[in-house]
Parts: structure tokens; sequence; C-alpha cells
């Protein structure tokens, strides 16, 4: 492993910015963990942006603004434990450090100028990069795609996303603590899976960059799009990217209504998926609560009741949104309680990082009256909001802001441009349907980008491919086989 030599100069500017993220308190720790850090890194880094470097002296780091250091600051209060990942495998802090503002001028990656502008990041220099298929969104759709796409040889380019929706890289699973419905594991942290997606991912091919998609035009092809500096929403870089195909996998999150003890015991009693969590041991033959009055409240709660001592339903008006007969089918079931005209007010539960929910108090909206009720668990069923904003005004999206794909498919209004996962699908919402449309992207994807080739190229000039015969997985017969192919 490369060391840093004595002479070597290593200049933490901004250190009380970096200690407020989370590092240890003690300078002189500090310094020799982020020394160990960027020798390890610059090799790596160098390989895949930069030509290599023939010294590591006068390596300096520059100083993000104060500004940057609070973003991220907060972001890692709001990440909890859950591992916060970099493009290049560095510690969360590490990222920060290498962060490189929007205006700020490209830089060698080993500068050997000791006047080196601290503006200037010294290992997250950019640029501009063209990509045969380009994946937004890191869950388990956008890694099924890229798996797929790696093993038919497109070369994918994955941006996975720098703390969006407020949500690590991996989507949702990772704010879900255990995981039983997934196809070949009886138990699964979400964190865990999603890692040994990502690692998967990787072993096939695909490139996995850490920054946030900010800005897409799908007006023309090749299709460009924008980075946000990672950690900085309200900013875009300079380059402009572009790519051939693209596969959207944002996801949608699960809309919180922000009550006490919602941050302190999500994970720990509150979800918002019964099928995702109902079936857990903490909340069989348990008291339970939904939060929720139309048919996606009424469908959770009936689940649940299967599996709970008994579910109540908090209805903030005095009748159900929901259909007649979901209605009836609600009010009907001995093991669920409707109460209407009710909010929820404070989640309680044990002290400790693992304490459980293990009460609520809920507020009648009428009379104002408030009870504190036995719950070891509360499900909101107040909808999702799917990670669309970026494409409104480009592509096709319902009512509820879910993009539209031609039924069957994950095709968009756009030739070229895939959906797949939570982003186009606002009935299922499971992690292995997800990974379901992500591979019918990747195929659609490769099928599209074939076609491309023949109208460019003349039918005469084109011989056939033997798809699948990349250095990493070697045939791969199910291409060949494929009628969509």
């Amino acid at each position: 492993m490369p060391t840093i030599g004595v002479g070597a100069e290593v200049e933490l500017r901004s250190k009380q910015g970096l200690l407020d993220a989370g590092t240890s308190g003690d300078p002189f720790k500090d310094l020799h963990f982020f020394g160990r850090v960027i020798a390890e890194a610059a090799p790596t880094y160098a390989t895949r942006r930069q030509p290599p470097a023939t010294s590591l002296h006068h390596l300096q780091i520059p100083s993000p603004p104060l500004r940057i250091a609070k973003v991220f600051s907060n972001a890692f209060r709001r990440a909890g434990s859950r591992p916060l990942r970099s493009s290049i495998g560095l510690p969360f802090l590490a990222a920060a450090s290498f962060y490189r503002p929007a205006n700020s001028t490209s830089a060698p990656l080993l500068a050997t100028n000791p006047a080196l502008s601290p503006t200037t990041s010294a290992l997250q220099q950019t640029r501009k990069m063209h990509s045969k298929l380009v994946i937004i969104g890191s869950g388990p759709a956008g890694h099924t795609a890229a798996i797929y796409a790696a093993r038919a040889d497109l070369k994918p380019v994955m941006y996975e996303g720098f703390l969006a929706l407020g949500i690590a890289a991996g989507g949702q699973l990772t704010t879900t603590d255990e995981v039983e419905n997934y196809p070949g594991y009886e138990m699964i942290k979400g964190t865990v899976l999603m890692d040994e997606m990502r690692k998967q991912s990787e072993a096939c091919g695909t490139e996995i960059i850490t920054q946030t998609v900010g800005k897409v035009d799908f007006s023309q092809r090749p299709f460009k799009f924008w980075l946000h500096p990672m950690g900085d929403d309200d900013a875009l870089e300079e380059e402009t990217h572009t790519a051939d195909s693209i596969i959207i996998a944002t996801g949608a999150k699960a809309r919180r209504l922000g009550l006490d003890g919602e941050e302190k015991y999500w994970g720990n009693g509150v979800s918002a998926c019964a099928v995702c969590d109902g079936s857990l041991p903490i909340f069989r033959e348990k008291p339970l609560v939904v939060i929720g009055g139309g048919d996606s409240a009424v469908e959770e709660s009936l689940y649940l009741a299967k599996k709970a001592s008994k579910v109540i339903v908090l209805v903030r008006r005095d009748v159900l949104r929901a259909s007649k007969v979901n209605a009836r089918r609600l009010s009907t079931n001995p093991k669920i309680e409707i109460k209407y005209n009710h909010q929820g007010v404070e989640i309680k539960g044990d002290d400790g990082p693992r304490g459980l929910m293990r009460s609520m108090v809920v507020k009648n909206t009428k009379t104002g009256e408030t009870e504190e009720i036995p719950a070891n668990g509360l499900f909101y069923a107040v909808g999702h909001e799917p990670a669309t904003h970026l494409f409104k005004g480009q592509l096709k999206m319902d009512d509820d802001g879910y993009l539209i794909t031609t039924p069957g498919t994950a095709e968009t209004n756009i030739a070229g441009v895939f959906a797949a996962g939570d982003v186009q699908d606002k009935i299922y919402r499971q992690a292995v349907t997800s990974a379901g449309s992500g591979c019918m992207a990747a195929l659609e994807a490769e099928k599209w980008l074939a076609e491309q080739e023949v109208v460019e190229d003349g039918p005469e000039n084109v011989s056939e491919a033997k798809k699948g015969q990349g250095h990493a997985n070697g045939v791969v017969p199910e291409y060949r086989s494929n009628p969509l192919l």
C-alpha cells in the first residue's frame, strides 16, 4: 500500500467543518486518517480519471466552504448509521473533503504547485463524458438493469445519487432494517442487500458514480444531462454529459408526517410498507396503527390484521376515501377498529438506539382531546412521491407524478428513454417487482441501441454480433435466445 512520505505536505483547511461532520475530534488522529485515505485512494482514482501521477509530494486537500461542511454534517445526522458510499469506495467524510464547487477550474490529480487554489479539489475532477447507456438511480431496478446491461457489453454508467430524496444510495431498502420477502434470503438487512447488488453491478462491469443528476434534456439525441456537485443540490456543474440511451430508476419516497418520535423509531416500529415489514417478529400478535383513509390504507390494514392482535386505523376525516367495497371490507373485519376524526401526535417507546415503539399519542380533531394507545407499530398509508420532478415537461406522467410507460414494456414516450421500478409503479412497489422491471428496461435498451446501429450503419454493413462475450462473464445464452432481440 502506498504511503505519504515524510516530506509530503497535507493541508487540512476548514478543519472544524469536518469535525462537525463526525470525525474523532483529535486533530492528530484525523490528520493521520485522511493521509492514509488519500494514499490508498489516489492510485485508484488516478486510474479512472487521470494519467498516473508520479509524486505524492505537495498534495493538498482544499477546504470546502463552511456552508458545504454544514450540508455534510446535516446529511450525516439524517442518515444515522446507514453506510454512505463515494464513487471510489472512500468513507463518507473523505468524499466530503474531495468536493469540487461547480464553478472551480479543473486541476491535476496530484498537484505539484504549492499554490494550488483552495477552491479547487485535487481529487474530484469531472469531465465531459459520453456513455452508451446511463442509469439514473441505484435501487433494485437500477442495479438489475446495470447487471443485465453490463453482461450485454453496453458498459453502463450508473449515477447512484448522493443523498437523493434524503436517502442514501440504494434507495428505500437502505431504510429497511430486515427484509424477509426477497428470493434467496430468509432474512437480510436492507443495507446489506443493496450492498450485495452494488458489488454485483460493479463486478459485471458497471461504472458507478456517486453524484446526483440535476438536469436532463431529452429534446434530441444524444441525450444531455448535468450533475449536482456533491453535497450541493442547488448548483449544477458546468460539464454537459451525453448518453445514447437512459434508464430512469429514481424510485419513489413514502410520504411521512413528521410526528414526534418518527425519526427515532423509523425501522424500529414505524414503517411505510405493510407488505414489506408486517410479518416481522416485532409486529406479530401486537397492536398496530395505520394512518390513512384511502384504498392503500385499507389494503395495508387488512394485510396487517392477519398478523397483528389488533389494528387501529386513524382517519383524519369522518369518512373513508376508499371505494365502497374496500370500506365495507375494512369496517366488517373484527380485528380492525376505525377511529374517524383522529390524527397521530407522538410516537413513544424504549430509549436507546435500538429501542422499539410501544405506544402512540392520538388526537381527536373535533374535540381536541388526546389519548395514549398501546401500539408496537405504525404504518403510514398516505401515499408516495415519485422522484420525477427532474423529468417534468419532457416525459409523460399521470396525475400523481408517476412516469407512464407503454403497457408491458419499460418504454416512455421518448424513444431511447426507459423507466423501471417504483418511479413507474404505483401499485406493487416491491423490491422484487422493481428488479424485474429493471431487467425489462435493460433488455429493451439493448434492443433499441442495436436497432439504432442498424439504422446508422445500414443493414449491409452490420454483421451478426455475439452478445455476451464480454471479458467478465463469457457467453450469455439468454441474450441470443431472447425473443426481444
